[in-house]
């Protein structure tokens, strides 16, 4: 029986195009369209019926694109979004990039032949990249605002979006050290691609002078346990009192580093992540780290997803955030105080 795998091999492209050339053929290339065409019919490739429900919109499903399932908080994002899906009557589908920008494209692609309709949460890739990856896409974003195309006459509207108040997060974590004595915080962010994080490190920059904090950019580090191991040797050599991490899972990395090399947490440097994931609370001491409300965030993206869907407005926002104190964070060393 003759698949789809073997239509893409014949027409040197890859499974995603094949579906779109034969199911959304206004969204490719004429000449591409024609090559996948060409070897359709002549393999006598029959597509699946049921596909072609799905393209019409029937599935009663929708897609989800995460950068990483492993991350605690695309864990919860991606069971918040379930849930509010199964109760409109969807399931969901789940794609994970592998916080590898060049595949998000391919997963939209392929996500988007099977389903009504996309949450992309988180996304890597440049302005220009998922504008062009999200057309004719039903789709609406999480923690990523992809404003209308700069082009005269490019038609491209903005995605409907939900993320969360970075900025208002990282003032108050700044403000919190600040009060607490500290004058020379250490900035841990994540990497360059992070639309998030290059709104958390804007928000710090913004709030320094308000607290008068000296930041130290200590560098970008992979959003991960082993990235803030490198982030915790920077700020020792730094000489700052207190870090903020771009996560919690490098909030962690942080903490444990410190404790291996003997530094006391809270008493010689202060910590403090970003998300308040679930085992931010379980370690010690447990972090400080601003809540963002992630079951709120995967809900409202579904019923921006759904308003589309129904033929509604849907209306972009962020939600608003707050510092959870915990152990990790204390007043600064004595002989560093002014």
């Amino acid at each position: 029986m003759v698949t789809v795998h073997d239509v893409a091999r014949a027409a040197g492209v890859s499974i995603s195009t094949v579906s779109r050339a034969l199911g959304s053929p206004e969204r490719v290339a004429t000449e591409t369209r024609d090559r996948v065409t060409r070897a359709a019919a002549e393999l006598g490739y029959r597509p699946n019926h049921a596909a072609s429900g799905l393209r019409k919109g029937r599935t009663h499903a929708i897609g989800l694109v995460v950068p990483d399932l492993e991350n605690p908080y695309f864990a919860s994002v991606t069971k918040s979004v379930q849930a509010r899906a199964r109760a409109e009557g969807y399931e969901v589908l789940v794609a994970d990039s592998d916080e590898d920008a060049a595949v998000e494209p391919e997963l939209i692609d392929a996500l988007a032949a099977r389903t009504d309709g996309l949450v992309v949460a988180s996304p890597r890739s440049g302005e220009a990249e998922l504008r062009a990856a999200l057309v004719g896409v039903t789709a609406v974003l999480a923690n990523r605002e992809l404003p209308p195309a700069r082009k005269a006459g490019s038609g491209a509207a903005a995605v409907p979006f939900i993320a969360v108040d970075d900025a208002d997060g990282v003032a108050q974590a700044l403000g919190h050290l600040s009060a607490l004595g500290h004058r020379k915080v250490g900035v841990a962010a994540g990497p360059a691609s992070s639309w998030s994080g290059g709104r958390r490190v804007a928000g710090l920059i913004a709030a320094a002078g308000r607290w008068d904090v000296e930041l130290v950019e200590l560098g970008n580090f992979q959003p991960y346990f082993a990235g803030g191991i490198q982030a915790a040797d920077h700020a020792l050599a730094s000489g700052v009192t207190a870090v903020v991490a771009f996560n919690d899972l490098m909030a962690l990395g942080i903490l444990d580093r410190l404790r291996h090399r003997g530094v006391d947490v809270p008493g010689e440097m202060s910590v403090v992540g970003f998300d308040d994931v679930q085992l931010a609370a379980l370690v010690s001491p447990a972090l400080t780290t601003v809540h963002i409300p992630l079951a709120r965030l995967g809900q409202r993206a579904v019923d921006l997803l759904l308003a589309r869907l129904r033929g509604g407005t849907p209306v972009s926002g962020q939600l608003p955030v707050e510092l959870t104190i915990r152990g990790s964070s204390g007043p600064a060393p004595a002989e560093t105080v002014s």
